[in-house]
């Protein structure tokens, strides 16, 4: 009886070894996380740069951009950044948070942004939704809003 109960045991293990390997490994989400908050990293970067040709590769033709004095689509986003009319020249990140909803990824950043807007330097403390879409093996930006923080400016 031991003897039987011993060769199921082992039997089983090996029928479970055999299925781990076969199946693909689940999708890993950190992989995907870390690609997003590095990609939202260089963005202000860009940003920060004037860098409109990053800027364009990485805007979804159909983005959106919500700000404090307005929204708009992708063509108006970059001309803004070009002309200078908003200059985002320095986003201080203090924390984020991540979602992936299928081949979306949401990301929440709780910053405060000096910004230079109508030839003025001004830092307000912002909760920034960013949304990206992978398509094609591809990031790109879906949707970007700015929501003033009642909090005080932290930097």
């Amino acid at each position: 009886m031991k003897a039987s109960i011993l060769s199921l045991c082992f039997f089983s293990m090996g029928l479970l070894s055999a299925f781990a390997q076969t199946n693909p490994p689940a999708t890993n989400s950190t992989s995907a996380e870390q690609e997003i908050i590095t990609l939202s990293k260089d963005k202000w970067q860009w940003m920060a740069d004037k860098n409109v040709d990053k800027l364009t590769a990485l805007f979804d033709e159909k983005s959106m951009f919500v700000h404090m004095g307005g929204s708009w689509g992708k063509s108006r986003e970059l001309e803004v950044i070009k002309s200078g009319n908003i200059w985002y020249k320095k986003a201080s990140v203090y924390a984020t948070t991540f979602n992936m909803i299928g081949n979306t990824a949401i990301l929440l950043s709780d910053i405060d942004l000096v910004a230079v807007v109508g030839g003025n330097e001004v830092t307000n403390p912002f909760m920034v939704t960013e949304v990206y879409v992978k398509e094609n093996g591809k990031w790109t930006m879906g949707q970007l809003s700015f929501s003033r923080l009642m909090r005080p400016v932290k930097n």
